[in-house]
């Protein structure tokens, strides 16, 4: 199969790529020689390469820029997706499309999840302009499969446990203070590339949860991530309150992957064990990464 993948240098673009081309004909674009938001360009891409299916991650997820760069998150995040789906349909081929957690509002008591038929309520311009591009795409009589994930990691670019590590390593002795009162399923990205390939593969079609299994808080994915790398540390649990933000997160991020689940494709795996083996692969390059970015950063004498 002849797969265009949007988007491709991203966390979880690159993932796709190294899970896909094994068994697959991979074109991998991004900026600046592929800009979504153009239709012009996503015709010449899609005329170009005549894919048979087009995977989306292409996206502006910079949750906080969002509330200040609506137009551009709306251009991106939901013009893009229809764009894709509607010329990806005229040229006979589907669309796979990764959504998010953050088209529903949070509200309900952990540990209810959402499931795929819940209705959605977005409570950031993130939130809603992925919700569009879901709409979109629906919209466009494409065939489809729409993915909604949360709380991604994984081994390229920038994501939380990143973060957590360097901060660590900065000052063993130090408090770090995590938010403790919002819950989700960490997803390493590589995971849900395996299950993109299934999605793929088995030519779904429709909505699909897909996170990692079981639920932990912020606190808790830093705390395990933390005793897996063998980091000295020190982490205090805080209330959302504490980390004021221009954009308001879901406090209950927990995705069902109730369609998967029922049609025998969810490969998606617990969160700390997914945790434990990402650890296990990368654990040298993530410490000489994050002591990297250290050193760069240390003012000079």
């Amino acid at each position: 199969m002849k797969i265009l993948i949007t988007g491709a240098n991203g966390q979880l673009g690159r993932d796709c790529q190294e899970v896909l081309q094994p068994q697959h004909a991979v074109v991998a674009t991004d900026l600046p020689e592929f800009d979504v938001t153009k239709v012009e360009h996503v015709r010449h891409q899609i005329e170009t390469h005549r894919p048979d299916l087009v995977l989306n991650c292409a996206a502006f997820t910079r949750v906080d820029d969002c509330e200040s760069k609506k137009e551009l998150a709306f251009r991106a995040n939901a013009a893009a997706p229809g764009f894709l789906a509607q010329v990806a349909r005229a040229r006979n081929a589907r669309l796979v499309h990764i959504s998010t957690d953050y088209v529903f509002d949070g509200e309900r008591l952990p540990p209810q999840p959402y499931t795929e038929g819940d209705t959605t309520r977005p409570v950031s311009v993130y939130g809603a302009s992925k919700l569009a591009g879901e709409e979109a795409v629906r919209a466009s009589g494409a065939r489809f499969a729409i993915l909604r994930t949360a709380w991604l990691y994984g081994r390229h670019g920038g994501n939380f446990p990143k973060t957590i590590l360097r901060l660590a390593l900065q000052r063993p002795d130090r408090d770090l203070r995590v938010i403790n009162e919002q819950w989700g399923s960490p997803t390493w990205s590589w995971r849900l590339a395996q299950q993109i390939k299934v999605v793929v593969e088995t030519n779904a079609e429709g909505l699909f949860h897909a996170t990692a299994e079981n639920f932990t808080t912020w606190h808790g994915f830093a705390t395990a991530f933390l005793q897996a790398m063998q980091v000295p540390h020190h982490l205090v649990p805080c209330r959302i309150e504490d980390y004021p933000t221009p954009a308001r997160r879901p406090r209950n991020s927990i995705l069902e992957n109730g369609q998967l689940q029922a049609a025998g494709w969810n490969v998606m795996r617990p969160w700390d064990a997914d945790v434990a083996e990402f650890v296990a692969r990368y654990r040298d390059e993530l410490l000489e990464e994050a002591r990297a970015a250290l050193a760069t950063a240390r003012p000079r004498r």
